[in-house]
């Protein structure tokens, strides 16, 4: 019984992941709602010409994506926001961040996820446009077009993401260094001669101090010292079967409150030890779709 119990939890963590990852799984529970055609973003890599760029914060929020009609997330689903706050957006598709400010993931993620929305916790919310899907022109063309259209609507809370270029990749690498030591997430850069392409390219890279990814978690594993009686690691599985402990970067609270066997978290790492197991693997956050 235990045996079978183990395989049910391992299915339904490879099934979760999947479904979370858009990638195709042996079994779900239910048909996942369609993803909204988003432009995806490559890792920054040397041999770039810098120049051909605009540079942009990497904002720490929820990707959201408005259709002409509602809010998205980046898997579909639909986000519940006042009325007040996406009244007389334009007919047309809006690409952004649901933000609360640098450091403030948790409350972003817990505003968008409510079924009713919370009036107090939407005023500190803010949809930060960074593109404009329909628009059939380059970046540089739709840049100048998004702001002209943001200016126009005049609604505090809906902001064109401020966008600039660099002369060379020290400068761009000091200012990486500044904006994390400054609580944000790193980098954004976006091809000025690229069309909207719902696909992943060098058209759109991020620059970051480190790698970040999805796994599932398959088990608890009991801590010692002064974590005795909690949680001392999550034993996660990779999409692709590889099993690591995580131990470093969890609260007190999550230890006490783990996540749940079969929920999908995203970790940081520095690359890969020759085993292909991630180096320095560090919990971030239970991962929002």
């Amino acid at each position: 019984m235990h045996a079978l119990s183990s395989i049910i939890a391992r299915l339904l963590s490879t099934a979760l992941l999947c479904f979370f990852l858009g990638r195709p799984s042996i079994a779900t529970a239910a048909t996942p709602p369609a993803a909204p055609p988003l432009m995806l973003a490559n890792i920054y890599h040397p041999g770039i010409t810098l120049a051909d760029y605009w540079i942009s914060e990497k904002l720490d929020g929820v990707r959201g994506y408005w259709d002409g009609e509602k809010l998205l997330t980046r898997g579909g689903q639909r986000i519940n926001a006042p009325h007040w706050f996406t009244a007389n957006w334009p007919k047309t598709a809006l690409d952004g961040e649901l933000w609360a400010g640098r450091q403030q993931f948790s409350r972003a993620v817990s505003t968008v996820r409510r079924e009713t929305p919370d009036d107090a916790a939407w005023r500190r919310m803010r949809f930060m446009v960074f593109d404009l899907p329909a628009h059939p022109g380059t970046f540089e063309q739709r840049l100048p077009a998004l702001q002209d259209m943001l200016a126009k609507l005049a609604v505090p809370w809906v902001q064109p993401v401020e966008q600039f270029k660099l002369g060379d990749h020290a400068t761009l690498q000091r200012l990486l260094q500044q904006t994390v030591k400054q609580g944000g997430e790193g980098l954004m850069l976006h091809l000025g001669a690229s069309l909207y392409r719902t696909q992943r390219s060098d058209d759109l890279l991020k620059v970051k101090t480190h790698e970040d990814a999805e796994a599932a978690v398959i088990g608890h594993l009991p801590g010692n010292g002064k974590y005795q009686g909690m949680l001392g690691a999550l034993l996660v599985e990779t999409p692709d079967g590889r099993r690591f402990k995580l131990g470093s970067g969890l609260s007190d609270l999550q230890r006490r409150r783990p996540p749940p066997l079969g929920s999908v978290v995203t970790y940081r790492f520095r690359g890969l030890n020759d085993s292909g197991i991630p180096r320095f693997a560090s919990f971030m956050r239970v991962y929002e779709p």
